[in-house]
């Protein structure tokens, strides 16, 4: 079901929905019990990734309503947010950390409070916030304010559902790891419970997200059928 905006909105629910409905910890402890770890990851993975092929079919499919025109202002708040945002995502996924996929083995808080968790335990999920943010300003139809504010939702939902996960899985480990960490980048240094570990980021990987944003920047209208650049 494609074509309507209506469509891209069942799509995007569905998408976000699902996410928060499977990784609710009374569904989800269900599920395992029922399924096994790994056949309910395999579904979890199967649903998301339908869902995600849906959403990007119903949004090249959706007709263009303008809500808001931000024009050059737009464009440079995503040309200042989109490097920052790649750059984090590639860090936080390249990141041992206990908020991630199978981070739970992580429960020494001295040794998972590295690297960029000492500016914030969400580094990826604080990457798709801001790429969203950015694509919001660039872009002001409808059809975007669903797939781009459904995105932004979901990325900032999922920290605190992620922390409420853990704390509950993880106990004491947990509250170690989440005292010297923050949610929001900086607070913790901030508040002089953790320093900033600029060396255990690591070049290669500030390197590696520029790369990619280099990547994406160059190929975007090939990839996605418009430019990224708008003279």
């Amino acid at each position: 079901m494609t074509g309507t905006l209506f469509a891209l909105l069942v799509a995007m629910v569905g998408f976000a929905g699902s996410h928060f409905l499977l990784s609710w910890p009374p569904v989800r402890s269900r599920l395992v019990a029922t399924l096994g770890e790994r056949p309910f990851l395999g579904v979890y993975s199967l649903v998301s990734a339908v869902f995600l092929v849906w959403v990007v079919l119903a949004y090249r499919g959706a007709p263009f309503v303008g809500i808001w025109e931000l024009g050059l202002f737009g464009r440079f708040i995503a040309a200042c947010l989109m490097p920052i945002a790649l750059v984090l995502a590639v860090i936080g996924l390249t990141t041992p950390n206990p908020t991630a996929v199978g981070g739970e083995r992580l429960r020494d808080a001295s040794r998972a409070a590295r690297g960029i968790v000492t500016i914030t335990r969400h580094p990826f999920l604080w990457g798709v916030a801001l790429w969203a943010v950015a694509h919001l300003a660039a872009n002001g139809d409808a059809a975007s304010a669903m797939l781009f504010g459904g995105m932004l939702i979901l990325s900032l939902g999922g920290m605190a559902a992620i922390d409420h996960k853990r704390a509950l899985r993880l106990g004491d480990a947990w509250q170690a790891f989440s005292g010297r960490t923050s949610l929001v980048p900086f607070a913790a240094a901030a508040a002089g419970r953790v320093k900033v570990d600029w060396k255990g980021i690591g070049w290669w990987r500030l390197g590696l997200g520029v790369v990619v944003y280099l990547i994406l920047l160059l190929s975007h209208r090939w990839l996605f059928g418009v430019p990224a650049i708008v003279a």
